[in-house]
């Protein structure tokens, strides 16, 4: 009999402690149903962020796309200053150059000859219809008039003669 009493008892204990299990764990289910709203507004929460925030880095792409874009074409009009700058430093060096040449051969001339070439006289205008002049602008249309010269050489010598 005593061998009953013993596995009875051990039941008993084996009982009482799952009981004592069970009373916890009711506990802690009851803590988290009550926690579970809480809990689903957090995951809602969670979502709602991660929405924005994918939309957000769908915003960025766009607006990198879009940057793209524009520096491409920054980056175009930049080469395009370059070789307009390169080639109005050209023109502006054959313009001296042309400005030099006219005053070396005005500086060379005498000073009757140097009176001619700047004022026309009475003779020359009959013969040619309108005064033609001498010098720089003379040399400038010559040049226009007879050799082919870009599109910047063209618009910077209008630019010249219209200011003087």
């Amino acid at each position: 009999m005593n061998l009953e009493l013993i596995i009875d008892i051990v039941f008993a204990l084996l009982l009482m402690v799952m009981i004592g299990y069970a009373v916890v764990l009711n506990k802690r289910l009851g803590n988290l149903r009550r926690d579970r709203g809480e809990l689903e507004k957090l995951a809602i929460n969670f979502h709602s962020s991660t929405e924005r925030a994918d939309e957000s880095i769908r915003q960025l792409r766009a607006s990198v796309d879009g940057l793209q874009v524009q520096i491409e074409k920054a980056e175009s009009m930049r080469d395009d200053l370059i070789f307009l700058t390169e080639r109005g430093g050209t023109a502006a060096d054959r313009l001296e150059e042309m400005v030099r040449q006219s005053r070396g051969e005005t500086l060379v001339a005498t000073p009757s000859a140097a009176k001619t070439a700047t004022k026309p006289d009475a003779s020359d205008s009959k013969e040619n219809g309108p005064m033609k002049t001498t010098g720089l602008t003379a040399t400038a249309s010559d040049r226009i008039d007879s050799e082919p010269v870009s599109e910047a050489e063209k618009e910077l010598l209008k630019a010249l003669r219209s200011a003087s």
